[in-house]
Protein backbone atom coordinates (compact mmCIF):
# COMPACT_ATOMS: atom_id res chain seq x y z
CA UNK A 1 0.00 0.00 0.00
CA UNK A 2 1.52 3.32 -1.05
CA UNK A 3 1.39 6.64 0.75
CA UNK A 4 -1.18 7.82 -1.83
CA UNK A 5 -3.76 5.10 -1.14
CA UNK A 6 -7.32 6.44 -0.76
CA UNK A 7 -8.94 6.28 2.65
CA UNK A 8 -11.14 3.20 3.21
CA UNK A 9 -14.26 4.02 5.27
CA UNK A 10 -14.48 0.35 6.25
CA UNK A 11 -11.12 0.08 8.05
CA UNK A 12 -11.40 -1.20 11.62
CA UNK A 13 -10.65 2.19 13.21
CA UNK A 14 -13.38 3.89 11.15
CA UNK A 15 -15.75 1.17 12.35
CA UNK A 16 -14.68 1.77 15.96
CA UNK A 17 -15.34 5.50 15.56
CA UNK A 18 -18.84 4.75 14.21
CA UNK A 19 -19.55 2.30 17.04
CA UNK A 20 -19.68 -0.65 14.63
CA UNK A 21 -16.72 -2.45 16.23
CA UNK A 22 -15.88 -2.77 19.93
CA UNK A 23 -12.98 -1.03 21.63
CA UNK A 24 -11.71 -0.59 25.18
CA UNK A 25 -12.01 3.20 25.27
CA UNK A 26 -9.57 5.24 27.30
CA UNK A 27 -10.42 8.78 26.17
CA UNK A 28 -12.46 10.66 23.60
CA UNK A 29 -13.30 14.19 22.61
CA UNK A 30 -14.88 15.71 19.51
CA UNK A 31 -11.67 15.30 17.44
CA UNK A 32 -9.82 12.27 18.86
CA UNK A 33 -10.35 8.82 20.34
CA UNK A 34 -7.96 6.65 22.41
CA UNK A 35 -8.32 2.94 23.11
CA UNK A 36 -6.37 -0.18 24.00
CA UNK A 37 -4.49 -2.03 21.27
CA UNK A 38 -6.03 -5.53 21.13
CA UNK A 39 -2.66 -6.99 20.14
CA UNK A 40 -0.39 -5.07 22.51
CA UNK A 41 3.36 -5.00 22.25
CA UNK A 42 3.52 -4.33 26.02
CA UNK A 43 1.10 -4.03 28.93
CA UNK A 44 -0.74 -0.70 28.58
CA UNK A 45 -0.23 -0.34 24.80
CA UNK A 46 -2.72 2.36 23.79
CA UNK A 47 -3.71 3.81 20.41
CA UNK A 48 -4.77 7.38 19.67
CA UNK A 49 -6.64 8.24 16.47
CA UNK A 50 -8.21 11.35 14.96
CA UNK A 51 -11.86 11.40 13.98
CA UNK A 52 -10.77 12.95 10.69
CA UNK A 53 -10.46 10.26 7.98
CA UNK A 54 -6.79 10.13 7.00
CA UNK A 55 -4.61 7.20 5.96
CA UNK A 56 -1.35 8.61 7.33
CA UNK A 57 0.32 11.79 8.57
CA UNK A 58 0.66 13.09 5.02
CA UNK A 59 -3.14 13.04 4.57
CA UNK A 60 -4.00 14.62 7.92
CA UNK A 61 -4.96 18.30 8.13
CA UNK A 62 -2.71 20.56 10.18
CA UNK A 63 -5.46 21.23 12.73
CA UNK A 64 -6.18 17.51 13.18
CA UNK A 65 -2.45 16.79 13.48
CA UNK A 66 -2.09 19.39 16.22
CA UNK A 67 -5.04 18.01 18.14
CA UNK A 68 -3.89 14.42 17.65
CA UNK A 69 -0.44 15.08 19.13
CA UNK A 70 -1.99 16.99 22.07
CA UNK A 71 -4.26 14.04 22.84
CA UNK A 72 -1.38 11.60 22.39
CA UNK A 73 0.67 13.56 24.93
CA UNK A 74 -2.25 13.71 27.37
CA UNK A 75 -2.90 9.97 27.12
CA UNK A 76 0.83 9.16 27.31
CA UNK A 77 0.97 10.99 30.66
CA UNK A 78 -1.92 8.83 31.91
CA UNK A 79 -0.33 5.62 30.61
CA UNK A 80 2.89 6.52 32.40
CA UNK A 81 0.98 7.22 35.60
CA UNK A 82 -1.02 4.00 35.36
CA UNK A 83 1.86 1.62 34.61
CA UNK A 84 5.00 3.34 35.99
CA UNK A 85 7.24 2.17 33.10
CA UNK A 86 10.94 2.88 32.77
CA UNK A 87 10.21 4.53 29.40
CA UNK A 88 7.40 5.25 26.95
CA UNK A 89 7.50 4.82 23.18
CA UNK A 90 5.24 7.06 21.09
CA UNK A 91 5.27 5.89 17.48
CA UNK A 92 3.41 6.57 14.25
CA UNK A 93 3.95 4.44 11.14
CA UNK A 94 3.01 5.85 7.72
CA UNK A 95 2.74 3.20 5.01
CA UNK A 96 2.97 -0.58 5.01
CA UNK A 97 6.76 -0.62 4.47
CA UNK A 98 7.07 1.46 7.67
CA UNK A 99 4.95 -1.04 9.64
CA UNK A 100 1.47 0.48 9.32
CA UNK A 101 -1.17 -2.28 9.46
CA UNK A 102 -4.38 -0.24 9.84
CA UNK A 103 -4.69 2.51 7.29
CA UNK A 104 -6.21 5.18 9.51
CA UNK A 105 -3.49 7.33 11.06
CA UNK A 106 -2.79 6.45 14.67
CA UNK A 107 -0.17 6.85 17.36
CA UNK A 108 1.01 3.96 19.49
CA UNK A 109 1.76 4.68 23.14
CA UNK A 110 3.83 1.76 24.43
CA UNK A 111 5.15 1.61 28.00
CA UNK A 112 8.51 -0.14 28.27
CA UNK A 113 10.57 -1.65 31.06
CA UNK A 114 14.24 -2.56 31.20
CA UNK A 115 14.69 -6.31 30.86
CA UNK A 116 11.15 -6.94 29.55
CA UNK A 117 11.01 -8.12 25.95
CA UNK A 118 8.43 -6.40 23.75
CA UNK A 119 5.90 -8.51 21.81
CA UNK A 120 5.98 -8.33 18.03
CA UNK A 121 3.58 -5.81 16.48
CA UNK A 122 0.07 -7.09 15.66
CA UNK A 123 0.75 -10.73 16.54
CA UNK A 124 -0.95 -11.84 19.78
CA UNK A 125 -4.49 -10.98 20.90
CA UNK A 126 -4.88 -9.94 24.56
CA UNK A 127 -7.74 -11.14 26.77
CA UNK A 128 -10.68 -8.69 26.91
CA UNK A 129 -10.72 -8.56 30.72
CA UNK A 130 -7.03 -7.58 30.79
CA UNK A 131 -7.64 -4.81 28.24
CA UNK A 132 -10.66 -3.58 30.20
CA UNK A 133 -8.54 -3.40 33.37
CA UNK A 134 -5.77 -1.52 31.55
CA UNK A 135 -8.30 0.93 30.09
CA UNK A 136 -9.78 1.48 33.56
CA UNK A 137 -6.33 2.18 35.04
CA UNK A 138 -5.47 4.72 32.33
CA UNK A 139 -8.89 6.39 32.47
CA UNK A 140 -8.52 6.78 36.23
CA UNK A 141 -5.22 8.63 35.71
CA UNK A 142 -6.86 10.92 33.12
CA UNK A 143 -9.43 11.89 35.76
CA UNK A 144 -6.79 13.09 38.24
Amino acid sequence: MSLTTPYDDNNIFAKILRGEAPAHKVYEDDQTFAFMDIMPMMEGHTLVIPREPAVNMFDLSEDAATTLIRTTRKVAHAVRGAFDPHGVICAQFSGAPAGQTVFHIHFHIIPSWEGVEMNLHARKMQEADVLADHARRITAKLAT
